[in-house]
């Protein structure tokens, strides 16, 4: 044999050897076809089912996107949603059932406050990692009692901070305030006031509103007798949208201002008249179509607005934080290293709490010091305008 052809001969055993003990070393990881089992606890009924709706359309439509991509080596997942029918006892009667399923992965919870921060303890003493969808801040924080819980809604200090913002710029120096009764909306309260000492503007009134209220018409009599010059809604969407309406036909002819927890439909339907010209904060997604794509991530939330209306007839605003809680969660899955066919849930957390994500809904970062991922530049300013919300400005 030539030493050409020598040298030849040995460099393709080579080759063969090291293909060999590269499938040996790594063929395990990429059999791997077991699936990523994640559990979802969602308001299906109840006060909060029109957005537990919105959560599950989403999660759904986010998973068949994500099984067909062929992004996630060979696995699929595989979503197990339960209705908390509104209520924190049946939710975590649903966390405990998930946590004693070695399935499970991880649990993606509903926006209900209450059911989120009631089912802390739980969490952290099973450890499976959750990402719940509710606002409060006492969901993901302190941090070291909160070791397994992570959360993906706007946060209050964020809200406050951009609503008073935009109070500001229209020199408005009295307001009325209507929250919701729960844990989120006393934050919301307490954050707008620092927020308002900073810069001078008063709270003339103030009133709450509980999640199952469907007349508000005490509430808005109250705000408007005191005359604010705007009004200030911190209440989720069914509320808002009933409270627009309740101080428009109260005589107030004054600027609304809603802060993130009151998106919802992109279209506002019956609320349409009374809320036109209002102020939201929000993300930009909710309004993606009125956005030129300039970039690979802008592009990819107007994808996902435009899948989302083209499946469901439309949009709903809370939609694109459910589908980021997926991806968080399959990411974390895959970058985990597990065993093949083993659930490793303390990998997997371990793996969220350093998550960075420039997702469908903004900017994500979590941190072992903030279990709460969605940056404050994430949110902006939306205005309704002929019967849906669009970008302001």
């Amino acid at each position: 044999m030539t030493p050409f052809r020598s040298a030849t001969a040995t460099a393709v055993v080579s080759t063969l050897l090291a293909t060999t003990l590269a499938g040996c070393q790594f063929g395990g990881q990429e059999q791997d076809t077991s699936p990523i089992v994640i559990a979802a606890d969602l308001e299906l009924s109840g006060a909060a089912a029109g957005v537990g709706k919105a959560y599950r359309q989403a999660l759904e439509l986010k998973v068949e996107q994500l099984n067909a991509s062929g992004a996630l080596n060979g696995r699929t997942i595989r979503l197990l949603p339960k209705d908390n029918r509104s209520d924190a006892s049946e939710s975590l009667r649903n966390i405990v059932d998930f946590s004693n399923d070695s399935r499970v992965s991880a649990i993606i919870m509903g926006g209900c406050n209450e059911c989120a921060v009631g089912a802390v303890r739980t969490v952290n003493e099973k450890q499976i990692p959750t990402i719940a969808l509710a606002a409060a801040g006492a969901v993901a924080s302190p941090v070291a009692e909160r070791r397994y819980m992570f959360k993906l809604a706007p946060n209050a200090a964020d809200n406050a901070a951009t609503l008073t913002d935009q109070l500001r710029r229209r020199n408005i120096d009295t307001i009325g305030l209507l929250r919701s009764e729960d844990a989120y909306g006393q934050e919301g309260a307490t954050a707008l006031r620092r927020e308002f000492d900073k810069v001078g503007i008063q709270v003339l009134a103030e009133a709450s509103v509980r999640g199952t209220d469907t007349e508000l018409d005490g509430q808005a009599g109250t705000l408007v007798a005191a005359e604010p010059d705007a009004l200030v809604i911190w209440a989720p969407p069914e509320q808002a949208m009933l409270a627009t309406s309740a101080v428009k036909a109260a005589g107030f002819t004054g600027a609304l201002f809603l802060d993130a927890s009151a998106a919802g439909d992109l279209f506002l339907g019956a609320a349409a008249k009374a809320a036109e010209r209002a102020t939201l904060v929000f993300t930009q997604t909710m309004v993606i179509d009125d956005v030129i794509a300039t970039t690979p991530a802008k592009a990819a939330r107007r994808q996902w607005f435009q899948d989302y209306t083209a499946r469901f007839g439309g949009y709903h605003g809370s939609a694109s934080f459910a589908a980021d809680a997926v991806q968080l969660i399959a990411d974390a899955e895959l970058r985990s290293g597990g065993a093949v066919g083993e659930v490793d849930r303390n990998a997997l957390r371990d793996v969220l709490e350093t998550s960075q994500l420039d997702g469908l809904t903004g900017p994500i970062r979590m941190t072992p010091d903030n279990h709460s991922g969605l940056m404050p530049q994430a949110l902006t300013t939306l205005v309704a305008r002929n019967g849906r919300w669009r970008l302001q400005g």
